[in-house]
């Protein structure tokens, strides 16, 4: 059995009989071998494989009567854009009848995973020749300006211009007098056309992400409209004509800068949700402070206003810009004002004024961590993902603020978050301020002079001093008793010291020794910057072990320990120090710096136990598990889970997924490497193998779609999953030697966990004949009569939502908090996010009426008509299949205007 690469969809399956049988029954035009068909009754598709373009123009000069036909059609603007140009002036005499015209970009995407826009930056004059056109999407394109030909197509219902180079939009835009959808997000919009005012039929309006900083009055007279999105603009007040919209049910206006609200918005009589999240309000009519389905969260609400204006004369200072990124945006712009900046990640950024003499561009990158990016020392555990801020080195005239966002951790006694960053080939750690912003999520809050690589950590509390030659003394701040002192000449020249203190639990201990009576102290750590020894030796005091004093203690039983470095090993320095002891300390004293610890136990030779401490203070006891889902057994969920984090993981998991018992409990290292291999009788190949790091506080999570190459249309197909440590080698041990190796405790196997893929539904067993193309069983999304929908339907629709996908699960019904959750479970893993929200949305509406329609509805509202029509498409095909062959069963009368269909004809 071996797996898909990770984020990859399994080969999409064949559809349902019915769609399938409908399928095969239309004409193909000019597709090649082994692809579908380009043109289906009305539709061509133009923009499933390259040379759209060419395809068209071939099509054209055959001049095929089909074409007259066609009223919907599909063209990738992923093309020369002269190509581009001269092959749609062709359009207008060859598809006369067009309805429907896609010239989307964003079906290539870049590495991170973000949709790559088309060439397109204008359209032929001649396509304004097109008066059926109702739909035109752009989308995804490099428009600056609006093609003049498009206020001239006045059938005109929907225009989809989002992810463009827009500045402006014409006042002749005003002239399309049947325009009911308009969608201009994540463009550069920086003012709107008082013609805006006459589109009387306008219902949806979507200008988020643009640069709007003030809305013409005339908007008011949009009395059709429904819905108006405003959101992630720079918005500082809103005119009182909005008081006209009676018809809005949705207004969207957070991320802006406002700092007040009309109160005629409480009385639009139709207004179901009202998002004023993230401005500047300070006070809110109550009108709206107490209405349920107003939004408020991050807003100075009750804050003390803003000081009063300077005397005349002052100079005025302006303010600060803020940005809001989306997911494909990378870069921005910092000017000598400065700005403050939110990146899609959830990354604070803000540059004070003069922090830049001149404009710098600022890229960002969020990346996965491994061992090779995350510096940690032994008690070390991360927090984040790791963040680079580009370009590197680059000094600031003022300190720029850095906000990162993580979980805290559950064990925070006597230990410290802070901010790595990589400085001149080193790491190091900056002064690091916490801010709440739930009791769930913390900031982790500190000044960078420059720019580089950033990451937040758990460590052991910290101290350190600067000793002079006078010398000092430096305690620790989790445990008083511990402390160092400098005495005078220890130094010639002023040293930096540094200090750490792990505690140890005592049961430990003693569960090692198997000695009830056994116990350490605090494991301390010294460090310094400059020559590795003092001039004069320097006392050390470290607290007697747990239930030992001074004045009843057995001094035979008394081991002061030494880590060597580099090396882990541990020497036993008591006979070759002074131990001064007192009622509750002992002191000793060095010359140069390591890790000390006091034991005390009748054990004669603890050097190896040491050691074998050591390791247990770092280890993290965990499990792991391998569950399937339950609509779809072929894609697996993986996961390494802390102990405590085991059984409330599955009790959120098993209503959507199946499987095994987790396995049992297991050590592993922070930043420890492993990996998962897919075996049956042993792993067959390198792509069933999924690699994994191992950080306590993050999500050690992967979902993946296995096939093999077994015949499941007999019998069910019986596999196995087994986790080893180690990156993966170039030969993973056979399950016969893992075995004989799995009580070692220097084994590389971990657990197996057993997996089954069922046998394919609808197929026969051998003897029973060949059956027919399998498929992929139905979600119960729909009906025999209105049409099915797949999981293969599913995946090819979440293979076309790219970033658009938030828009379309909000539309779904699902609440604002699932999408936070699936955003954060699936970091860095677009496809990831996608899949789970569609089959999640699905599995909770297997079985209920009208599941189809909302999804095809959802889709419509988030601007992407594209898809719903490939939606309608499929349950279009369903439904022919399903006519034809109650006909054939004599159930129902055939319609005698209606033509003989293919099956029919061939019968």
């Amino acid at each position: 059995m071996a797996a898909v690469a990770e984020g990859l969809e399994p080969e999409a399956a064949a559809t349902e009989d019915a769609a399938q049988d409908a399928v095969d029954a239309v004409d193909a035009v000019d597709a090649e071998p082994g692809d579908p068909p380009l043109l289906v009754g009305s539709r061509l598709s133009l923009d499933l494989y390259p040379g759209g373009c060419q395809r068209l123009r071939h099509l054209c000069a055959r001049q095929s009567p089909q074409l007259l036909e066609v009223q919907f059609m599909q063209l990738s603007s992923h093309e020369d854009p002269r190509l581009l140009e001269t092959t749609l002036a062709q359009v207008p005499c060859s598809l006369r009848h067009l309805r429907s015209l896609v010239l989307r970009g964003g079906q290539q995407r870049d590495v991170l995973g973000a949709c790559l826009r088309g060439s397109l930056t204008t359209l032929p004059a001649g396509l304004s020749g097109l008066t059926h056109l109702a739909h035109l999407d752009l989308s995804f394109n490099s428009l600056e300006t609006l093609p003049g030909c498009i206020p001239q197509m006045h059938g005109l219902s929907t225009l989809l211009l989002s992810h463009n180079h827009l500045s402006e939009l014409p006042e002749a835009l005003g002239a399309l007098p049947a325009l009911t959808f308009l969608y201009a997000t994540h463009n550069c919009l920086r003012t709107l056309p008082k013609a805006l005012g006459a589109l009387s039929t306008l219902q949806c309006l979507d200008l988020s992400q643009n640069l709007l900083d003030t809305l013409p009055p005339e908007i008011g007279g949009l009395s059709s409209l429904t819905e108006l999105n405003l959101a992630s603009n720079r918005l500082q007040s809103l005119p009182a004509s909005l008081a006209g919209l009676r018809s809005l049910r949705l207004l969207v206006l957070h991320s802006n800068l406002l700092t007040s609200v009309p109160t005629s918005l409480a009385h639009l009589p139709l207004l179901t949700r009202l998002d004023l999240r993230d401005n500047q309000l300070r006070d809110v009519p109550p009108e709206l402070l107490d209405a349920p389905f107003v939004r408020l969260r991050g807003n100075p609400l009750g804050e003390a206003p803003p000081a009063l204006p300077s005397p005349p004369g002052t100079p005025t200072i302006p303010e600060m810009p803020r940005l809001f990124l989306n997911s494909d945006l990378d870069s921005f712009l910092v000017t000598p004002q400065g700005c403050s900046v939110t990146l899609a990640c959830g990354v604070r950024l803000q540059f004070p004024a003069g922090a830049t003499a001149t404009p710098v561009s600022i890229r960002y990158r969020l990346r996965l961590p491994e061992p090779r990016l995350v510096p940690l020392g032994p008690h070390d555990s991360l927090l984040s993902h790791v963040l680079e801020l580009q370009p590197h080195g680059v000094a600031f005239q003022q300190e720029v603020g850095l906000w990162l966002l993580f979980v805290p951790p559950r064990a925070r006694r006597c230990r410290e978050v802070v901010v790595r960053t990589l400085n001149d080939d080193s790491w190091s750690d900056l002064e690091t301020h916490l801010e709440e912003e739930t009791p769930k999520r913390l900031w982790a809050h500190c000044q960078v002079p420059h720019f580089s690589w950033f990451l937040v950590v758990s460590r052991p509390a910290s101290n350190a001093c600067l000793v002079p030659p006078e010398g000092t003394l430096l305690y620790s701040s989790g445990h008083p008793g511990v402390k160092v002192t400098f005495p005078p000449g220890a130094t010639d020249e002023p040293r930096q010291v540094y200090m750490q203190v792990v505690r140890v639990a005592s049961g430990e201990l003693r569960a090692l020794l198997e000695e009830p009576g056994a116990a350490a102290s605090p494991l301390l750590c010294l460090s310094q910057s400059g020559p590795p020894s003092f001039l004069q030796p320097v006392t050390v005091q470290l607290p007697l072990p747990p239930g030992v004093t001074g004045l009843s203690l057995d001094r035979s039983c008394l081991h002061l320990l030494y880590r060597t470095p580099p090396e882990a090993t541990w020497d036993d320095i008591t006979t070759q120090v002074a131990l001064e002891l007192t009622h509750l300390y002992a002191r000793f004293r060095v010359t140069h710096f390591s890790w000390y610890w006091l034991w005390y136990t009748a054990k004669t030779r603890v050097e190896g136990l040491a050691r074998k401490a050591w390791e247990r203070l770092r280890l993290h006891r965990v499990s792991l598990i391998a569950l399937q889902r339950r609509r779809d057994p072929e894609q697996v969920l993986l996961q390494c889970l802390p102990l405590s984090k085991v059984d409330a993981t599955l009790r959120r998991l098993l209503e959507r997924y199946r499987g095994p018992e987790p396995s049992d409990t297991v050590e592993m290292f922070e930043g420890e490497k492993f990996f998962a291999a897919f075996e049956k009788d042993r792993p067959d190949c390198v792509q069933g193998r999924v690699c994994f790091v191992f950080y306590s506080h993050l999500k050690n999570v992967k979902e993946v779609y296995v096939t093999t190459t077994l015949d499941r249309q007999a019998q069910a197909v019986r596999g196995q999953v087994s986790f080893y440590r180690g990156a993966v080698p170039e030969d993973v041990p056979e399950e016969a030697e893992a075995a004989r190796h799995r009580k070692g405790t220097d084994s590389p196997w971990m657990a197996t966990l057993p997996i089954k893929l069922p046998r394919l539904r609808g197929s026969k067993a051998p003897g029973q004949g060949q059956g027919t193309s399998l498929s992929l069983a139905p979600l119960n999304l729909g009906d025999a009569e209105t049409g099915f929908l797949t999981q293969s339907n599913l995946l090819n629709v979440a293979g076309r939502l790219g970033p658009d996908w938030p828009a379309v699960a909000l539309h779904l019904g699902m609440p604002y908090r699932e999408l936070q959750r699936i955003r954060h479970e699936f970091r860095d893993d677009l496809d990831g996010q996608i899949r789970h929200m569609l089959f999640s949305w699905a599995e909770r509406q297997a079985g209920q009426p009208g599941a189809v329609g909302r999804l095809v509805q959802a889709l419509e509202q988030s601007d992407r008509l594209d898809v719903a029509e490939e939606v309608r498409a499929v349950l279009e095909l369903g439904r022919q299949k399903y006519e034809d062959s109650i006909q054939r069963a004599g159930l129902a009368p055939p319609d005698p205007s209606a033509s003989p269909s293919p099956e029919s004809a061939r019968a």
